[in-house]
């Protein structure tokens, strides 16, 4: 199996990093990724799967009790759903931005609204299977924004190399509008 190309310094601090602190964590995600790539990617695509699975199943699920609430089927019912989230391209001032029916900011309130009813739903008739899968969903949806910036913030300090962040650091001191910036001449008699 060949060797997997990385720096050096990017293994040397990943190599003694331990699964029981909570700040290296990360180190060990990496670690493994370096040691066993095929088992690591193998490892992503069923967490994948499993996701893909967990949302699909969530979506029948709330598709079910609209088509219940409205007595239609549930083909009916999931038209109704894409009509609502339906966004269109459009170009505007030179910016490529998407129009529907529901505004940005609506979207995810609604669809934690449908999924919270059919929790809810769910509860009531004591059915704990269609509750777990309904909660993963939730918490997915809840977290998501946060885990996609706080991987992508470790990820990025992984990779940049520090003489690149002490440029970006003194770049942002000059451009401090706290710091007023002068020039002396001496005047000419």
């Amino acid at each position: 199996m060949p060797a997997v190309p990385c720096r050096a310094d990017t293994v040397a601090r990943f190599r003694h990093a331990t699964p029981f602190r909570s700040n290296s964590i990360l180190a060990v995600l990496v670690n493994i990724v370096i040691r066993t790539p095929r088992l690591a990617l193998a490892a992503l695509l069923l967490a994948l799967v499993a996701l893909a699975g967990t949302s699909t199943y969530a979506g029948d699920l709330v598709i079910g009790m609209i088509a219940d609430y409205l007595g239609t089927g549930h083909f009916v019912a999931g038209l109704l759903l894409g009509i609502l989230f339906f966004r269109l391209p459009k170009v505007r001032e030179g910016k490529l931005q998407t129009v529907g029916l529901l505004p940005k900011r609506a979207r995810l309130p609604v669809v934690l609204a449908l999924l919270a009813a059919c929790l809810t739903l769910h509860v009531q008739q004591r059915e704990m299977v269609p509750v777990v899968f309904l909660g993963l969903a939730v918490v997915f949806l809840v977290t998501f924004r946060w885990m996609r910036q706080t991987l992508v913030k470790r990820v990025k300090s992984m990779v940049v190399r520090p003489d690149l962040t002490e440029r970006e650091n003194t770049t942002a001191k000059r451009i401090d509008p706290s710091v007023i910036d002068v020039e002396f001449r001496e005047k000419k008699d």
